[in-house]
């Protein structure tokens, strides 16, 4: 192996948590555990990559215990005794392998519609109300709902501890709910969770507090964000470093640990006259460790996809991300399709056998391998 690739299965430690080696799976929804419950074949799925040496497993996202958290079918709960129980297997068989994992807590907020399990009845929550001919299809969150909402991730975090986690991951992008508020289109409110940034980032701050009080000081916090969103893939929630600065500081002063920083594509440098992507100007401005994510291993982008579409990625290079890994810019290194088609990618990446990697088509979305 050079150098480079060394660089990539060296641990990574951080307080409490020590990694074998600097690959995170990235959070993928999988939608396949019927009734909110993961079972044998989810367990299976995520020890195989611990096996093969993926330091640091993000589960797919997991809904927390809210009425309207769930916006897909068959997404897996982290809530409620028998999807705990479910989880805790996967725990086990995660620390087994020699690996770490943690869960990403979720909330998809007005992204949710009406006829959406577990009850079809409930609407959509976000920071304000939507109607549609004459009915609301999103509820706009009153103070009741958004202590709420803070309590059931602090609870859920708290869950995680006791199975035996090692730690959490907050989604806070994608325009998801904890984005919602973060995103000027999308919360309009004329209160204390409304207005410029800082006052939009209320509802996160109050949260990732309410997890580290729920948790302690040295349970790890990660925290996902992004740039863009579902709605609007161009989106750009701040325009410079000093405004980047001015909305994450406050939240890794609150407790975020590590921050996942969500990008489509690694390589593109997030502000003019730097090459640093986002994960290196977050970590420059905040001192804290963070990921970095975004066709990590294949050619084509996620983007290709989302429809349905006979396009095949294959794999690529990796040579100018171990060059910004070995001179620092990000800490660990999440990769999504890549792992999700080939349960072996870091052990082939690891041993040389790139030639031996599979590539990536919508295929390998109908089933968990």
């Amino acid at each position: 192996m050079s150098t480079a690739v060394d660089a990539l299965f060296e641990p990574f430690s951080l307080g409490s948590l020590t990694l074998p080696s600097r690959v995170v799976m990235a959070p993928m929804t999988r939608s396949f555990s019927p009734g909110g419950v993961p079972g044998d074949n989810v367990v299976e799925y995520y020890r195989r990559r611990a096996a093969a040496g993926v330091g640091l497993i993000v589960t797919e996202g997991t809904t927390v215990g809210h009425l309207a958290a769930n916006g897909y079918p068959h997404v897996p709960r982290f809530h409620g005794a028998d999807a705990l129980a479910g989880w805790k297997r996967v725990v086990d068989a995660v620390h087994a392998e020699g690996g770490r994992i943690v869960p990403q807590l979720w909330h998809v907020g007005n992204v949710r519609r009406l006829g959406t399990e577990p009850d079809p009845r409930v609407p959509g929550y976000g920071p304000v109300e939507k109607r549609k001919d004459g009915e609301v299809v999103v509820h706009g969150m009153t103070q009741a709902d958004i202590d709420a909402v803070i309590a059931a991730f602090a609870q859920a975090a708290r869950d995680a501890q006791a199975i035996g986690m090692d730690g959490v991951e907050i989604h806070g992008a994608h325009g998801y709910l904890i984005d919602q508020f973060f995103w000027a289109e999308s919360n309009t409110r004329d209160d204390a969770y409304g207005g410029d940034l800082a006052g939009r980032s209320r509802f996160a701050l109050e949260l990732v507090r309410a997890v580290r009080a729920a948790v302690g000081p040295d349970f790890p916090i990660i925290f996902r964000f992004s740039q863009w969103k579902q709605q609007d893939y161009s989106a750009r929630l701040v325009q410079t470093p000093e405004e980047l600065k001015a909305f994450l500081v406050p939240l890794a002063e609150a407790g975020v640990d590590i921050f996942h920083c969500s990008t489509r594509r690694f390589w593109e440098p997030e502000f003019d006259g730097s090459d640093l992507n986002l994960a290196g100007w977050t970590r420059q401005l905040t001192g804290k460790p963070t990921i970095t994510v975004g066709s990590v291993g294949l050619d084509g982008e996620f983007l290709q996809f989302m429809v349905k579409t006979d396009k095949v990625a294959q794999p690529a290079g990796l040579e100018g991300l171990l060059e910004r890994l070995d001179r620092g810019e990000f800490d660990l290194v999440a990769v999504g399709r890549a792992l999700l088609v080939d349960p072996d990618w870091a052990r082939k990446v690891r041993d040389g056998r790139q030639q031996d990697i599979l590539p990536f088509s919508r295929d390998a979305l109908t089933s968990l391998v």
